[in-house]
Order: structure tokens, then sequence, then C-alpha cells
């Protein structure tokens, strides 16, 4: 089938009743004047547009263009998209496919944005169509499939008759012959639904085909000529064209004369109705019936009539002033432009938009600036009082450190003497008990004096360790310190459990070490209650040496945590015994290790005993 039948097809689809087209035109031109409504008159322009194209195409591509400028302007997508599809049916009645493929997928497109499904579906019908007059007949099947399988997920099952009806009519071939008559049912039940006379004369014509090409010529032909009555009976000269089209081709090879006779009955048609391009179509299939049978005077007259009609096309499209062709350079060319202006606008704003953040950060820096110079001027200030104020305090503390050592050094010799006559004193049998008892308590108070003097003489209260560091053998030094300290425990029936897998040799102090590991092993043996033991555990963990000594004991309270490590602490606690505490055992210690780049801290849960631990580098 040539491209005149498949237009037909297309002209069904559209509604393309010759006298009614006329009267709804006539209708709607009077109506226009009439609409206030933006919307409607863009709508009824379009309208106007695709009932215009059988009589004069240059009427359709005139209101489409104003429903399209209109539509741009109100941003309206129905009324973009539906001018859209009547461009692509202006290019393809002139024949430009290339263009009538891009109107028509651009329509496709903007239905798909609307979720029109309906009209995604009818504009896959156009571009196959559209392959099928290109000769791209695989891509013209691909869309047709496309389009079964689009319009079955429709609401309303009008459109799938027109689906069904070019699918067969086009290409019945590609259709499994089982689906063939399926197909022709589904519209001919559609048809039936909604009383479409037109579509069912077009399933009609389906029917007889099918009928001729399973060689059921006489039952096809027949329904062909009474088709065909019924469609000039109904004015209906699209789907007539068609069908004389048929019975002409059929005709053909065994009896020319009705052959001709039907081809003639279809060019007086297209004469009466001024349908010029289906004119050339009929005249084009005589011209060549005739060279076929070598009657060259008859051939050579509809050579004639075609160069005739050729001029008069020209004539006809050059009398109507539109070019075609320059009308959608222009077109792509406006698209182009106001993208560019598009972006145009976007980058300008963006530009003046930057400008205006540049400003507003360049006043923040500056403000910003002078403050941070301003601030710097008074922290320049404060860092040199807090300087001066530094070297005083250290200069002080120096000086308070030092005052201290002299009078816990001065105090050493009277207290260390009345501790000694109290110790002579003591066994004396003649003094009465009220005397031992003021006498044991001159001793255990002066003795207590002369442990926090001595404690004072080795703490560097200026927080300067001097350490002479060695190789020191920590198991050794863990080991000894635990034996001398186990006769400590015996008092309180305590045990001291070692568990040592410390390194055999670190680099440390080992007499500030040692005092590190007294004062704490002291620490839980003063503060575990009789009969508990005490574990000191030491291992290496990565590349430190970690230390832990664990009582079960009475725990320190969350209250006092913060404070253990201050010197001269309000933190302090009588022991289980009542052992009375110094304060800096713990102050020292933490000296000593920090100075040896380690740490020590501790874990303590009031009521259930303490854990303290020490790490310190391998190196």
């Amino acid at each position: 089938m040539g491209k005149k039948p498949i237009l037909c097809a297309l002209l069904i689809m559209l509604c393309a009743v010759c006298d009614a087209q006329t009267e709804n035109i006539r209708k709607l031109q009077q109506q226009l004047p009439f609409i206030h409504d933006s919307l409607r008159y863009v709508d009824a322009l379009n309208r106007l547009g695709m009932l215009s194209y059988e009589e004069n195409v240059d009427t359709t591509l005139f209101y489409t263009e104003k429903a399209r400028a209109i539509a741009d302007r109100l941003v309206y997508p129905r009324g973009m998209a539906d001018a859209a599809n009547n461009l692509g049916i202006v290019y393809d009645m002139k024949g430009n496919l290339q263009l009538a493929m891009r109107y028509y997928n651009d329509a496709r497109i903007r239905y798909l944005a609307l979720h029109d499904s309906a009209n995604v579906v009818q504009t896959l019908i156009n571009i196959a169509m559209v392959y099928q007059e290109m000769g791209n007949d695989q891509k013209a099947i691909l869309h047709y499939k496309q389009a079964v399988d689009q319009g079955r997920q429709l609401r309303q099952d009008s459109i799938m008759s027109l689906v069904y009806y070019d699918y067969v009519l086009q290409y019945p071939d590609s259709i499994p012959k089982d689906s063939v008559q399926v197909y022709i049912d589904r519209a001919r039940k559609i048809g039936l639904k909604y009383k479409d006379s037109r579509l069912l004369l077009a399933v009609d014509q389906l029917i007889a085909r099918n009928y001729i090409k399973n060689n059921e010529q006489a039952k096809g032909i027949a329904l062909l000529k009474q088709t065909l009555s019924k469609t000039l009976a109904y004015n209906l000269y699209y789907l007539s064209l068609d069908l004389l089209t048929n019975l002409g081709d059929f005709y053909a090879p065994t009896d020319s004369a009705m052959a001709v006779n039907y081809y003639l009955q279809g060019l007086e048609i297209t004469r009466k109705k001024n349908y010029i391009i289906y004119t050339e179509h009929f005249t084009r299939i005589l011209y060549n019936f005739y060279s076929a049978k070598n009657d060259n005077a008859a051939a050579f007259n509809y050579s004639k009539q075609l160069v005739a009609l050729h001029d008069e096309q020209q004539k006809m499209s050059s009398n109507s002033g539109v070019d075609y062709i320059e009308y959608a350079l222009k077109d792509q060319q406006l698209n182009s432009a106001r993208t560019q202006s598009k972006y145009q606008m976007l980058f300008l704003f963006l530009a003046v938009l930057l400008c205006i953040m540049t400003f507003i950060i360049i006043i923040i820096l500056w403000r910003s600036r002078k403050r941070s110079q301003k601030i710097a001027q008074a922290l320049r200030v404060q860092f040199e009082q807090s300087e001066s104020t530094m070297e005083a305090l250290e200069l002080m503390n120096k000086d308070y450190a030092r005052v201290i050592k002299i009078v816990a050094h001065d105090l050493r010799n009277p207290i260390g003497a009345i501790n000694t006559i109290t110790a002579m004193l003591q066994p004396d049998e003649t003094l009465t008990a009220e005397t031992r008892e003021l006498i044991e308590l001159v001793q255990v108070s002066s003795k207590n004096c002369l442990e926090l003097i001595n404690e004072l003489l080795e703490t560097d209260l200026d927080q300067q360790q001097n350490l002479k560091k060695e190789k020191v053998n920590l198991n050794e030094l863990l080991e000894q310190c635990t034996r001398l300290l186990s006769f400590m425990a015996l008092d309180k029936d305590q045990e001291v459990i070692l568990n040592s897998n410390a390194p055999d040799v670190i680099h440390a102090d080992y007499e500030k070490l040692w005092r590190v590991m007294n004062n704490l092993i002291i620490n839980a043996i003063k503060f575990s209650p009789t009969g508990s033991e005490i574990h000191i555990d030491a291992g290496q963990l990565n590349n430190e040496v970690v230390i832990a000594v664990t009582d079960t004991g009475m725990g320190i309270p969350a209250n006092l945590q913060n404070k253990i490590f201050d010197p001269f602490t309000s933190a302090r606690r009588q022991g289980t015994h009542n052992e009375q505490p110094i304060g800096l055992g713990l102050y020292i210690s933490k000296q000593i290790i920090e100075a040896h780049h380690g740490k020590i801290w501790f874990e303590s849960d009031a009521g259930k005993g303490t854990v303290f631990y020490v790490s310190l580098p391998m190196d």
C-alpha cells in the first residue's frame, strides 16, 4: 500500500468526514470571536488547524501557528502539544517526512509529560506511519507494537480500535496469522460499542482484504464492493479512495476494463473534491497501468496530467506565500534562541547574585579584619601582661618551694629528737598509764610529722623532675617492692599478690619508679579491709608497659575523684585501721610518671575497691 492510502488511515483516525468537517470548521470560525477564555481559544485554534488540512494545508499552518504562539506565551502545555501534532500533520501532507517526524515526536514527549496516554498512543501511530512512508518497516512495526502495548492500559478502549485498524491495514504479514483476526474482531467490537459507522466500514475493508489473502476472493471482493457502496452513500470519500484502489489493484491482472473503471472513479472523486495529492495518486496509477500495457498514447496523456498537477502544486505553494522549510528552520532558531536566552538570563542572575555575595563577603571580611585587629591588639596586651604575671608567679613558686624545704629541713631535727625521746620514755614502767598514753600520742604525731617532712623534702614543688634514666628490670623492681611491703600487709592479715609479664628491661629512673609503686601499694594496704587481697599485675600493651594495682577496699567516692592527684588534697581519708594519710603520695607519683612521658589513672567503685593504672613507654 502506498503513501496515499496510508494517509487515508490517518484521516479516519482524525475524524476526517468531508461534509461534517466543513460544517465543523464553519461553526468553529463563527465561535472564535466569542471565546474569551485564552486556553479555550488555543484549543479552538488547534482544532481548526486539524480540521482544515484536507482542504488547504496552509490554513492548518495559519491556525496552528496562532495557537502555538498564544500557548507559548501562556505556558499552556496542552496547547503546545496539540500544535506540535498539527505541525507534524502539515509536514506529513507536504511530504517532508523528516520534519513530520520531528514534530510528531515533540508532540509525543509533551503528551507524555501531561500523562495523556491516549494521545501518546495516537502519536506513536503517527510516527509508525511516517516510518512506513520512509520505507523503514522495522521501526514502523516496533512503534505499532509499542502502541498496542500502551493502548491496552488505557481506560477508554476507543483508541485501540485505531491501533488495531492501522496495524492490520499496513502490516498484516508482521502479525501472527491467528492474531490478525483477533485484532479485526477487537476493532469491530469497539466500533459496535461506540456505534462508529466509519470505523465499522474500515474494519469491513480489513475483513475483505483478509478474505482475499486467504484465497476467498469472491467473498472478499463482494465485501469490498458492499463497503464501497456504503462509504459513498455516507460521503466518506477518503475511505472510499482506499477501497477503490484495492478493487482496481485486484482486477488489474485479469480485467483491465474493470480496474480502469475503479481507478477513474477514484480520480473523479479527487478532482471533484479538489484533493490534489490524491488526484496525483490515481493519475500515477493510471500512468503506470497504461505503461505496463504498452498503451503509449494513454500513458502519455496521464504523464501530461502528472506534469500539470505538479506545476499546479508548485504554483499553489508559491501563491500561498508560505515557505515550510524556512518556517521549520526559523522555528528551530527560535527554540534555540529561547533556550539561549533562558541560559543567558540564568547566567546573568547568577552573575548578579555572585557580585552581591562577593560584596557582602568583602564587607564581612573587612569588618572581621578590623575586629580581628582590635582583638589581636587586646590579646597582645593581655599576653604581655600574662607573660609578666607568669614570670612573677614562677619566681614566687620557686621562692615558695625553697621556703617550704627550708622550713621542713629546720623542723626535721627537733621533731626527730621529740620522736626519739618519746621512744626512749615509753618503756619506763614507773610512768602512770595516763602519762604513757600521752607519750604514745606524742610519738605517733611526731612520726607522722617526720613522714610529712620527708615527703616535702623529696617533692619537687616547682614541678621539675630531674630523672636519671637507666636500664631497669621492672619485674625485679615489682618483686622487691611487693616482698618488702608484704610485711606491712601482714599487720592487717592481707596478702599482696604479684603477676608480672612485663618486659625485663625498660628505661626509667629506678628510685623514682620505686617510689611510685611504693605509694600505690601502701595506699592499697591502707584502704583495704583485714584479710583482703591486693593484686599487682604488669604486662605489655602495644608499645607500652601497663601496671595495675587492684584492691577491694573502701573505694573513692565520686565527689573526691577529681581531687585525688592534688597536693595537700582535701580528699584525704583515714585508712581502714585509722592510718593517717599525708596527701602528697599520689601528687608525687603523678609528677614522676608524667616526667617519664607516661600516664597514671584509676577506676573506682565506692565500697567495692579501686584499680590504679600506670602506663610507661617502652623506650
